[in-house]
């Protein structure tokens, strides 16, 4: 089960530093994807970690509802969830570089309080 953490928090941290090399390159759009991956890794690891299972979501709101996160967190997650499914086939949706930098530090704040609950349990 800790090894099954572990990954999700590593796949978390990797999207993480892929949503920087996307904002390089101003591949906004799919920044904003990979920042949506990184928390929806992350929150997956504490909700494993909490209910020794996995919940096959992409709503990162009630993941987040689910495993008691604080308003911040569920704030940062309402943000982050729309970008699951337009930054990748919407070809209407034009994300630019604010974009991609808001969603990146949506995805740290997330990021940074799964890391600090699961140090913690």
């Amino acid at each position: 089960m800790e090894e099954e953490i572990a990954n999700w928090l590593k796949k978390a941290e990797h999207d993480l530093n892929a949503v920087k090399s996307s904002i390089k390159t101003k591949n906004y759009d799919w920044a904003c994807f990979q920042a949506q991956q990184a928390a929806e890794k992350a929150l997956k690891a504490l909700f494993i970690k909490k209910y020794k299972r996995l919940w096959k979501i992409h709503d990162l709101v009630k993941l987040a509802e689910k495993i008691k996160a604080p308003k911040e967190i569920l704030n940062s997650c309402d943000e982050l969830y729309p970008h699951y499914i337009p930054a990748r086939y919407d070809v209407e949706v034009k994300y630019d570089k604010k974009d991609a930098e808001k969603s990146l530090l949506n995805a740290k704040i997330i990021l940074k309080w799964t890391k600090e609950k699961l140090e913690k349990k």
